[in-house]
């Protein structure tokens, strides 16, 4: 090497020292965890049950589709139409709420932010990791068959009660 050239003064480590910590820093960002599903607490009143409301960032739907198919058994359609909550891990609760359309043997699905039917309370095995809904006028008619049959019970249990004073059959 010839001595007359100039040399080049050393490169900063500065440089590379100021990469190293942005690296770091976008690191641990990305290792966060992310936030879960936003539950939403709504006052319950009297006796009647709270309604199911959940907020969640992005429906998953190829794991309603599977649970759907397994259970499609114990829906109600109005219309070709209706809604299910599926049941979800991470709140411990049934906070996803689907609007399901059929049309022939097409099954579309739809989030939705809460159950807008009643929820369907018979007939329905519960251990079911989906919830299913009624229309209004089907629960109407099945709460009034019930209540029929329980006043049946009760007047033929009337019936067979012996009246005051009477000894019944048994007492002979």
């Amino acid at each position: 090497m010839d001595e007359t050239e100039p040399k080049s003064p050393p490169l900063s480590k500065t440089p590379s020292w100021i990469m190293l910590g942005f690296l770091l820093g976008a690191g641990f960002v990305w290792l966060l965890p992310r936030p879960g599903p936003e539950i939403i607490e709504v006052p319950v009143k009297d006796d009647t049950p709270p309604p199911l409301v959940a907020v969640r960032t992005k429906p998953d739907f190829s794991e309603l589709e599977a649970v759907f198919n397994e259970w499609q058994q114990y829906a109600v359609w109005d219309n070709n139409r209706t809604e299910v909550a599926l049941w979800d891990i991470e709140a411990g609760q049934y906070a996803r709420f689907y609007e399901v359309l059929r049309e022939g043997d097409a099954y579309y699905y739809r989030s939705i932010p809460a159950l807008t039917r009643p929820v369907l309370t018979h007939g329905v095995d519960t251990s079911a990791p989906l919830l299913f809904t009624e229309p209004d006028e089907r629960r109407r008619e099945w709460l009034r068959q019930r209540d029929e049959e329980t006043w049946k019970a009760i007047q033929n249990s009337i019936k067979r009660t012996p009246p005051p004073g009477k000894p019944s059959s048994s007492e002979n």
